[in-house]
């Protein structure tokens, strides 16, 4: 039997029917049942005459011919409890980092299925050593107990078992054998993160303005002032150094007439490269090119989408980047109203290739994640457990994922360590898959263990031979 039960005002439930039988809900089905029940009692005691009888029986079928269609009114004994709401942006005590070694084995992961596709895996740890060979990266190092070293090694390592051959459980063991295991501890100290996800889109623009591209994207300017970690401080004055103005007052004064950097043809297209850190332009000619994220004006990222909500724009389950793209191509002249309550503006900076991440380093579809990088460790390998939308012909499925990534990114709204970003590749279908990655799941870090930082990997374990790797590997 099928049914649908949907909330009605008042506290009532409408119990929707088809089939043969009706299947009542609560403590009211119970006391009907005991109703019918007496009543079929007093029927039979006292319709003895054949025309009631007659009558009843006409009564029955009509009944059940039209049970299929009928609608029985509930009223719950009490409502539904709502899921419990995790504050994903809840930040760390002061000083406290992101990461928990896990000392229980039956704590590890199980890296099999993601240890079967290694596909631009070792292009994305490659892309991590060079960020690591770079000075400036040990900066940020030791992280706990971890070392720049021990990061670098953890990478090579790797990249060796990559080789090697293994794959699937061998893979797994060997993994587990090697490498110390950290967890996450996540928005509530249980390792629970949410994933979402990012990517570049690809708008048509130019750097010239014209009728049709008349919306600028301005190159940083040469009054703001970061720190050496790249932080912006404000803008330089002649009394030193004051907070550089918001979103709304940038837009409405014309303070960075002359710094625009590439011109776009629609409003809130500016909007999501702001929100993306970067973006193909599509020339008049056909050419693309690249534009990457520089500075940004030092104000933290805020979403527009719960006030778009609370207005009545979009409904909370149909809110998507597709669903506010139609929204601001049909409402053009509402476009400002939202966006300037983001005060977080962002410069940009030709750039040439792949786009690049906080490291300075290309991303990779699915290999790079942005994380807070003041409580997660720059390049090292994670890997990631949770579910993630893939595209079937036109439709988008969500799928159970786990795979190995690298942290090689940052962003305006990942500022905590219940938050993660998956890098989905760039144009309209990464878009797609970026708006719809919204769900909770595990994240792991791996360091190769001291015992093995200076020995061949694939040879090293001090476990009984696995055999010989697959053929072709």
């Amino acid at each position: 039997m099928r049914h649908c039960d949907t909330l009605k005002p008042g506290g009532v439930r409408t119990i929707q029917t088809s089939g043969y039988g009706i299947r009542p809900a609560g403590l009211s089905y119970i006391k009907r049942y005991k109703q019918n029940n007496g009543l079929r009692k007093e029927v039979g005691k006292f319709m003895k005459a054949r025309i009631f009888l007659a009558i009843g029986l006409i009564f029955v079928t009509f009944m059940i011919g039209c049970q299929k269609k009928s609608q029985i009114l509930v009223y719950s004994e009490q409502p539904a409890p709502e899921p419990q709401k995790l504050k994903y942006s809840k930040q760390l005590p002061p000083g406290e980092l992101a990461l928990r070694k896990i000392t229980d084995p039956a704590e590890i992961p199980d890296f099999t299925g993601a240890c079967y596709d290694l596909s631009n895996l070792k292009m994305a740890i490659n892309n991590s050593l060079n960020y690591l060979k770079k000075p400036s990266s040990k900066h940020f190092f030791p992280y706990g107990e971890i070392r720049h070293k021990q990061a670098e090694d953890s990478l090579k390592a790797f990249v060796k078992l990559i080789d090697s051959g293994y794959r699937g459980a061998q893979l797994n063991t060997l993994i587990r054998d090697q490498f110390d295991v950290y967890t996450s501890v996540g928005c509530d100290d249980k390792g629970t993160v949410l994933f979402t996800g990012y990517y570049t889109p690809i708008f048509d623009g130019s750097k010239e303005s014209s009728e049709r591209f008349r919306y600028p994207l301005y190159r940083q300017p040469e009054d703001l002032v970061k720190n050496a970690e790249g932080l912006t401080l404000g803008r330089r004055t002649g009394d030193g150094i004051a907070s550089y103005p918001p979103r709304a007052e940038i837009e409405s004064s014309g303070m960075l007439k002359g710094r625009e950097i590439m011109w776009l043809g629609d409003p809130f297209e500016v909007y999501i490269a702001h929100v993306q850190g970067s973006a193909k332009i599509r020339q008049p000619d056909g050419s693309l090119i690249g534009i990457g994220y520089a500075a940004n004006n030092g104000y933290e990222y805020k979403s527009m989408a719960q006030q778009m909500i609370d207005d009545g724009k979009i409904s909370r389950d149909q809110l998507s980047l597709s669903s506010m793209i139609a929204y601001f191509k049909a409402h053009a002249n509402e476009v400002s109203e939202y966006t300037r309550r983001n005060p977080r503006f962002v410069f940009f900076r030709i750039e040439d290739g792949q786009p690049r991440g906080s490291i300075n380093e290309p991303v990779t579809t699915l290999r790079t994640i942005a994380t807070d990088k003041s409580i997660y460790p720059r390049a090292s390998l994670a890997f990631l457990s949770t579910t993630l939308p893939r595209t079937i012909g036109s439709d988008v499925s969500q799928d159970p994922y786990s795979g190995f990534a690298l942290d090689q990114d940052a962003g305006g709204a990942i500022r905590a360590p219940g938050r993660c970003d998956v890098y989905m590749g760039q144009g309209d279908t990464a878009g797609r898959l970026a708006g719809q990655t919204y769900r909770e799941g595990r994240l792991y870090y791996l360091f190769i263990k001291p015992e093995y930082q200076s020995v061949m990997p694939a040879e090293a374990s001090a476990k009984p031979p696995l055999g010989n790797p697959p053929p072709g590997n």
